[in-house]
């Protein structure tokens, strides 16, 4: 995949950082004033673009793509 493939957009940025710091759907949902469903959205795209099978997927392909650096995994 080329990087225009893994483009992410800012709201996806968001609900990764989210996910990175183990806040739930619902949880992330009230943070940023959206749907659960609307989140589910989010993280399904997430899995798509950055080819991953599951949550721990996207993380580590979040890290491998440089979407993520060691600070947010405080």
């Amino acid at each position: 995949m080329n990087c225009i493939q893994h483009r992410l957009s800012n709201r996806e940025q968001e609900v990764l950082s989210l996910i990175v710091n183990e806040f739930t759907i619902k949880e992330i949902a009230s943070e940023l004033f959206i749907s659960m469903h609307t989140v589910v959205s989010h993280r399904k795209n997430l899995q798509e673009k950055l080819s991953a099978k599951n949550t721990a997927g996207i993380v580590r392909r979040a890290f491998e793509l440089k979407y993520l650096d060691v600070q947010y995994a405080v």
